[in-house]
């Protein structure tokens, strides 16, 4: 199997070449397209034709990112090219499998993936380039989608039905688990642990208008879709999880939120940067990130480049660190993944305990939400975000979690108020007040 990549003309955003390869895929009667847009691989989109992305198991879901082909180089390529892979999530629920039998009827299979010979990537110049994992150069359809990204700008968006209701996670039951965790950390169970609830909304549009608009308003750095016959996940994430390229791996853990009042407000991210409460629970996750590595890395190489850096989202500040590391030569990818999640960031410290904990206080299973959505590829190695501002789709209605950090110090009625912060952006997407 070879590297095949061919530069295109067209400036089209990845959004408006989304829209089109959708009517493609529908017009044609093939599988939906798939998207990685915002900072993946170098680049600011790796956009799937189409895919067909398929329910897996958790004794599978692991597996599936080391059945990876030999590809030989195309010494013409760009050094980032992606070429194909493996597209899809990882559940939160593979951490605890028997969540899936002790909380109420999940929705969605604990992890999809699905095979990509060829993808559109839009590189940081704004170029796009068709690529593509073949024994031979397919050039008909080199020009089907040359054609398709030349003209991608005509393509009108879509438009996003209002939801009419909301069904709000109980405020009251959310203080209660704050208070748990906070009497397990005194007990010395715990240091911190992560506590979500989840927002319902019927929903009759079409979930890629949301992914596509969620995009343009919130300029995530990890944004995410895939879709079958299963439903559709729209993760609009900032936070990286993992990303391996040849034997170097880095995680930017993201802990410590206060709400953003708009681009020029500094003052509370001046209060972030003296925030006790918040400094402890973004250095706690890195720590148990450097551990998480650890486990699997070349002793002595883990190192935190970056710590408590703030940085701007929609609606919040945010604090960002960095942990890196070099992993032996051939460590699968399983291998690291079965080390590391779910995201330290999503889960507490010891990491073991906090999932019990977590187990016992949250009546809703989180689905994708606290997992992962990426693509492992051949030729250019592995990135996954952590799935969260993530938006899951089923049945018809979107479902999404909210959640933070608890340390010895958290106060119940600022923590719900947190979940009320995060929250807010999405149900603006979904037409709804926060």
């Amino acid at each position: 199997m070879r590297l095949f990549t061919r530069s295109l003309e067209g400036d089209a955003t990845a959004a408006e070449v989304l829209r089109t390869l959708r009517e493609r895929a529908s017009r044609r009667g093939l599988a939906c397209p798939a998207a990685l847009t915002g900072e993946w691989f170098g680049g600011e989109a790796v956009l799937v034709p189409s895919v067909h992305v398929e329910a897996h198991q958790a004794d599978t879901a692991l597996r599936r990112v080391d059945d990876q082909p030999t590809v030989l180089p195309d010494p013409d390529a760009p050094p980032e090219a992606v070429g194909g892979g493996w597209i899809g999530y990882l559940g939160y629920g593979l951490a605890d499998p028997a969540a899936r039998e002790r909380l109420p009827r999940q929705r969605l299979p604990p992890a999809a993936w699905g095979w990509a010979d060829h993808v559109l990537r839009r590189d940081t110049t704004g170029r796009w380039w068709f690529e593509a994992l073949a024994h031979r150069e397919p050039r008909e359809l080199v020009a089907e989608l040359g054609e398709l990204v030349k003209h991608a700008g005509a393509t009108p968006a879509g438009h996003i039905p209002a939801c009419e209701e909301v069904h709000r996670p109980d405020p009251a039951l959310h203080r209660k688990a704050v208070r748990r965790c906070v009497e397990e950390i005194a007990a010395g169970e715990i240091f911190q642990a992560n506590v979500c609830s989840r927002f319902t909304l019927p929903f009759t549009g079409d979930p890629l208008e949301l992914f596509t608009a969620g995009s343009a308003r919130f300029h995530p750095a990890r944004a995410a879709y895939v879709a079958g016959d299963w439903g559709a996940v729209a993760s609009l994430s900032p936070e990286l999880f993992l990303a391996r390229h040849d034997r170097v791996v880095r995680s930017s853990p993201i802990k410590g939120t206060t709400p953003r009042r708009g681009p020029e407000d500094e003052h509370n991210a001046d209060v972030l940067r003296g925030s006790t409460k918040d400094i402890a629970e973004n250095v706690m996750i890195v720590d148990m990130a450097r551990n998480d590595l650890g486990r699997v890395a070349t002793t002595g190489t883990v190192t935190t480049p970056e710590l408590l850096r703030v940085q701007p989202h929609p609606g919040v500040w945010h604090l960002v660190s960095e942990v890196r590391a070099e992993l032996p030569r051939g460590l699968p990818d399983g291998e690291l993944l079965r080390a590391a999640f779910p995201p330290a960031s999503v889960t507490g410290a010891p990491k073991e305990r906090a999932l019990e904990i977590i187990a016992e206080l949250e009546d809703q299973p989180r689905e994708v939400y606290c997992g992962s959505v990426g693509m492992s590829s051949p030729v250019a190695g592995t990135e996954l975000n952590v799935a969260i501002r993530t938006l899951e789709y089923a049945a018809g209605e979107v479902a999404f979690g909210v959640g933070g950090g608890i340390t010895a110090d958290s106060d119940p009625e600022a923590e719900w108020r947190e979940c009320l912060t995060k929250a807010a952006p999405l149900l603006s997407l979904l037409g709804r007040d926060g």
